[in-house]
């Protein structure tokens, strides 16, 4: 058995492998599930070592830690070759798995991701992220900022409070470094994999301006799409869409 807990949705010939961001666990994809087409995919949503359904496994946290672990999940699944979906932090971790195993990925599908250069923060967006294991205000006014302060309080908070309750704080401290300090981004450069960048036009922190500057400079076949009425959670925000899109270039329409 592998070693991270995981949520699986579909049993489709198509192989997907869903990594979660900072605030993120198993659950990532529940919100589009209505919208998922599960007779020609199989989705396996893994959570991290200490979030969700992997909560009581320790480790180092870092982007090595998550790729091994990710691989280790997929030969267990006896996938030998699979796409790849990464949501924000998660977006920095494709790519990881895809430095470490390039000849296992078939397509990959970055959201509102990290670049694998990294975010540096200046010093007041380092307070605040540094702060929010321990704040769940901190946790707020992240979500808030990165979907453009234009959403209820009532679903923010809420996010903010699901993951203070799924992920231990300790791991989630211990993640920020490796997504804002790591930088490999000269192992993917040039790399022809497949590659859809989704950004929300909504967050102003993992932008269009950024993507462009970051991924689009190294993958030579990406392709941006900005999606509107969506900041840094397309699916959250704009569930049916996302699907949409994401199912349309995994499946070559």
């Amino acid at each position: 058995m592998a070693r991270l807990g995981y949520e699986t949705i579909g049993h489709g010939p198509l192989k997907v492998l869903a990594l979660h961001g900072w605030f993120g666990d198993q659950t990532m994809l529940d919100p589009m599930k209505l919208a998922l087409n599960t007779e020609a995919f199989t989705y396996v949503c893994p959570s991290y070592r200490g979030y969700g359904a992997s909560r009581e496994l320790t480790g180092s946290y870092d982007m090595a830690e998550i790729s091994a672990d990710v691989l280790e999940l997929a030969d267990a699944l006896g996938w030998k070759r699979f796409s790849l979906i990464g949501h924000s932090m998660g977006g920095m971790a494709i790519q990881r798995v895809l430095a470490d195993a390039p000849d296992r990925v078939e397509k990959m599908v970055a959201l509102t991701p990290v670049p694998a250069s990294g975010v540096p923060l200046d010093e007041g967006s380092a307070e605040l992220f540094g702060g929010a294991a321990a704040n769940m205000d901190n946790r707020s006014a992240i979500i808030d900022f990165t979907t453009g302060n234009r959403l209820t309080s009532v679903w923010i908070n809420a996010m903010a409070r699901y993951s203070g309750e799924t992920a231990r704080d300790d791991a989630f401290a211990a993640y920020l470094p490796s997504w804002t300090k790591a930088d490999f981004h000269q192992e993917i450069a040039g790399n022809p994999v497949p590659l859809k960048v989704i950004v929300g036009a909504n967050d102003p922190a993992l932008s269009a301006d950024v993507m462009e500057a970051t991924y689009m400079q190294w993958y030579p076949n990406a392709e941006l799409e900005v999606m509107p009425n969506a900041g840094h959670y397309p699916m959250n925000e704009t569930p049916v869409a996302l699907a949409t899109s994401v199912e349309r270039f995994l499946s070559g329409q």
